[in-house]
């Protein structure tokens, strides 16, 4: 019995926030562009990011760490 009414209470939660939530628009074919783009620079970002915590030859570090300002270049700009 607790049950039944347990999963009732859940699909009544989903049904709520499936109604509150706003229709979104679709988005420009270079919006689009710019979000794909952002999200990969992003993902290179944390990658390097990743890489420089790891790495312990100092010529190693200092290209990440040049890519990871190179990086967050390309972002302000996009």
């Amino acid at each position: 019995m607790a049950r039944g009414w347990e999963s009732k209470s859940i699909e009544a939660q989903q049904d709520e926030a499936s109604s509150r939530r706003t229709p979104k628009r679709a988005l420009s074919e270079e919006e689009r562009q710019r979000h794909s783009r952002r999200q990969t620079i992003e993902l290179a970002r944390a990658k390097a990011a990743s890489d420089l915590d790891k790495a312990t030859a100092p010529a190693h570090r200092t290209m990440l760490e040049q890519a990871v300002k190179a990086l967050d270049e390309q972002l302000r700009e996009v």
